[in-house]
C-alpha cells in the first residue's frame, strides 16, 4: 500500500523499518524539524527522519498541519493510509479524511486507559501490572477513536519507563505490520473504547520530578522507575558546595523504615511513609556515568542519618 508515515522519536523507528521492510510504498514521511542539541548545539534531525533519510523517503517536518497549503500537500501523497506514531503535531481533520484508509495511530497503552501523551510514564508511575500498544483510528478527539489491535506487555518489579518503552517499540513494529496486512486483506476490524477505565496520561511536568519520602515506599519506587530515564526523578541535598540536585533513576523497596527522607544503611536506603527504598541508580549533576547508591554515598561521605530533601 502507498504509507504516508508521520513519528519522531526512537520509539516510532522500527515500525517505520517494518512498513518499508514489508514492501509498503513510503510516499512521505512526516517528523519534527531538527532541533538543536549537544554541546556545540547542531541542528539534529529526528531519529524518524535519520531512519527516512536510510530509506531513501521523502521527509516533510512543517511546522503545522492546520493550513491550506498543508492539507493540499498532504492530499498529493495520494496515500492508501497515514500511519502515525509519536509524531508530536495534531492532524486536523482535513488531514485525517485524506488517506482512502484514513490515519492509523500505535498507541503506547492499552486504551481506554492512558490516552495522551506519556503513556508509558504513567503506566509505570502507577504500578500498573501490564501495558502494551494498539493499533487505533484516529478521530478528532484524544486517542478515543476504535481500536483494531492490541498487543499486551507484562511490567516486572522494578521496570523503568525506559524499559518499557523499549520492549514495547518492536511490539508495536509488528502490530502495525500485522495491522496493515490485515487493512489491505480487507480483514481488519476495529471496536469502539469501552467508556469505562478511561485514564489520561498528562504530560509530564518537572514539579512531578522532586521525589516525595512522604509517600508510600512503594509508591515513591513507581514514581523514580516511572521518570527514567527522562525526566529522571530527583532529590536535592548539601555535597559541601551548596544545595545539588541528584537524580534517582532506578529504585526498588527495601526493609526498613525511619523519618522519611533519611538514609538508613550505607547502601543507599531511604526511609519513606511506609517501608523504605533502595536507590540503585543514581546520577550527579555534571557527571557522566551513574552509581548505584552504596558508590554514591562513599563517594559523598554521606552516613545513615543524612536527610535527603
Amino acid at each position: 500500500m502507498r504509507v504516508v508515515f508521520m513519528g519522531t522519536p526512537d520509539f516510532a523507528v522500527p515500525t517505520l523499518a517494518r512498513l518499508a521492510a514489508d514492501g509498503h510504498d513510503i510516499a512521505a514521511v512526516y517528523t519534527r524539524a531538527p532541533a538543536r542539541a549537544g554541546r556545540g548545539l547542531t541542528l539534529r534531525p529526528s531519529p524518524v527522519h535519520a531512519q527516512a533519510d536510510r530509506l531513501g523517503a521523502p521527509v516533510l517536518t512543517p511546522a503545522t498541519l492546520r493550513d491550506p497549503e498543508a492539507a493540499e500537500t498532504f492530499a498529493g501523497h495520494a496515500a492508501d493510509v497515514a500511519v502515525v506514531v509519536a509524531y508530536g503535531l495534531l492532524l486536523p481533520q482535513a488531514i485525517l479524511d485524506l488517506p482512502r484508509h484514513g490515519c492509523l495511530n500505535l498507541h503506547g497503552s492499552l486504551l481506554p486507559r492512558w490516552r495522551g501523551a506519556a503513556p508509558i510514564q504513567r503506566a509505570v508511575m502507577a504500578g500498573d501490572a501490564e501495558s502494551g500498544v494498539g493499533v487505533m483510528r484516529m478521530e478528532a478527539g484524544l486517542d478515543t477513536g476504535p481500536v483494531a489491535m492490541e498487543a499486551r506487555v507484562a511490567l516486572r518489579p522494578g521496570m523503568t519507563a525506559g524499559d518499557l518503552h523499549d520492549a514495547l517499540m518492536p511490539v508495536g513494529a509488528d502490530l502495525m505490520g500485522r495491522a496493515l496486512r490485515a487493512l489491505e486483506a480487507g480483514t481488519l476490524a476495529f471496536v469502539p473504547q469501552a467508556e469505562v477505565g478511561v485514564l489520561y496520561a498528562r504530560k509530564i511536568t518537572n514539579d512531578e520530578a522532586r521525589i516525595d519520602w512522604a509517600q508510600p515506599a512503594a509508591a515513591v519506587a513507581a514514581r523514580i522507575n516511572g521518570l527514567s530515564p527522562f525526566p529522571g526523578a530527583f532529590f536535592e541535598i548539601d555535597l559541601g558546595k551548596g544545595r545539588e540536585r541528584v537524580k534517582v533513576l532506578h529504585a526498588r523497596g527495601a526493609d526498613g523504615s525511619g523519618e522519611p527522607g533519611t538514609l538508613i544503611d550505607t547502601e543507599g536506603s531511604v526511609a519513606c511513609a511506609a517501608g523504605a527504598v533502595r536507590l540503585l541508580e543514581i546520577r550527579r549533576a555534571g557527571k557522566a556515568g551513574a552509581a548505584s547508591g552504596g558508590e554514591f554515598l562513599r563517594g559523598t561521605r554521606l552516613t545513615p542519618g543524612a536527610r535527603l530533601a
